[in-house]
């Protein structure tokens, strides 16, 4: 019998497991259907829609998950139950080994099924936070304490880290590996992390690589990283997806075959530096200015660093003489002293003339996606009043 997708509900908290610990299960081992997260609220109309539950799908494909990048209609990357399998086992490897996962992201996102993954190879069903309310540092102490198995990881974004370190630093610590993806992760936040003893582990990937597959800018075994000519990045090996479900215009730009591996062409771009990848942001978000290219991720990185600046996000704003101006929206660190444009200015002095800020904005918080990315469009309008 071929196999069908199904749609299932993504709660929060322990019921993550009534409703998903079993179907996952079979899905890997090829005797359920394929299985599809359904948000709650409006967004579950287009992600109903993008599934099509009722036409056919690859025997092979465990999971569809679905994925707009920053912006646009929903879309399904589909996931073998060999790329979620190998994703979840080399994680394992690099970290030290089977633990038991305290689940604190939703399941709607891959980051989120892959803590179910890992958990189900290890046999150990994981501590499944309750995000109903939102996230808390409270909440997440609590759960830690809940853990009963002597390794213990979780997964979180920077958003999260940022308020544990604030609130409940002491129930980082206790945990052998605390991945940190999403979202790129300040270099002073996660400075400040591991000052604090935490055991933290930048990660990056997408839905499209079954989750994280590059740590701390070195590949997972197996996977394979390479630069396009303008600076993309491209990701290769056992974790890439499928493809887009039923969309096999938006594959054939996603995927491409090469030396005998299927890479998945990424928008972000980076460099690589000894084999160590840094990422430097989606190619959509580079900054045009006077003919000048700035890419947002360093020079965020460097605002960060400034004393004065708790959080930053740089965009591009029309400007009449430069095409695009650089303006970076900070979040002070004291209220009652933000930071000035010339202070800035002369606290970036490692970065190139073009890069800097002609204009800095004090904001309360950086918006963000439901994903705990920036929500760059939100932060433009935010720095221009539109």
């Amino acid at each position: 019998m071929a196999r069908t997708l199904e749609p299932r509900p993504c709660p929060t908290g322990p019921a993550v497991l009534d409703i998903w610990w079993q179907p996952l299960a079979a899905a890997l081992d090829g005797g359920g259907p394929a299985l599809l997260p359904v948000p709650d609220g409006p967004a579950a109309d287009g992600v109903l829609a993008m599934g099509r539950a009722g036409e056919p799908i690859d025997d092979d494909v465990a999971l569809v998950v679905p994925t707009s990048g920053s912006t646009g209609e929903p879309k399904g990357a589909q996931l073998t139950t060999a790329a979620l399998r190998h994703s979840a086992a080399a994680t394992l490897e690099r970290l030290g080994g089977q633990g038991q996962w305290l689940l604190a992201l939703p399941v709607t996102h891959i980051a989120g099924q892959q803590v179910l993954v890992r958990s189900l190879l290890a046999n150990t069903p994981p501590v499944c936070l309750d995000l109903s309310c939102g996230f808390t540092a409270e909440g997440f102490a609590a759960a830690t304490e809940a853990l009963t198995a002597q390794r213990r990881y979780t997964a979180l974004v920077p958003t999260q880290l940022a308020r544990l370190l604030d609130d409940a630093p002491a129930a980082l610590t206790s945990y052998d590996a605390v991945l940190v993806g999403g979202a790129a992760t300040p270099p002073a936040l996660l400075a400040r992390a591991r000052d604090a003893g935490v055991r933290a582990v930048t990660t990056y990937g997408m839905s499209e690589t079954a989750g994280g597959c590059v740590y701390d800018g070195l590949p997972l075994d197996g996977v394979r990283v390479r630069l396009a000519g303008d600076g993309r990045i491209l990701l290769g090996g056992p974790t890439v997806f499928r493809g887009y479900r039923l969309r096999p215009d938006l594959t054939a730009a996603a995927l491409e075959t090469a030396d005998g591996t299927t890479w998945h062409v990424t928008n972000d771009i980076g460099r690589l530096d000894g084999g160590r990848l840094e990422v430097l942001g989606r190619r959509d978000d580079v900054i045009v200015t006077g003919g000048e290219k700035v890419a947002p991720v360093p020079v965020e990185a460097a605002l960060c660093a400034l004393a004065g600046v708790r959080a930053a996000a740089v965009v591009g704003v029309a400007d009449r003489e430069w095409g695009q101006r650089v303006v970076a929206a900070v979040v002070a660190a004291d209220p009652s002293r933000p930071p000035t444009l010339d202070a800035v200015r002369a606290g970036l002095t490692a970065l190139p003339r073009h890069a800097l800020p002609r204009e800095v904005v004090v904001v309360a918080a950086l918006p963000l996606l439901a994903s705990g990315k920036t929500d760059r469009d939100a932060v433009r309008r935010l720095v221009t009043g539109a």
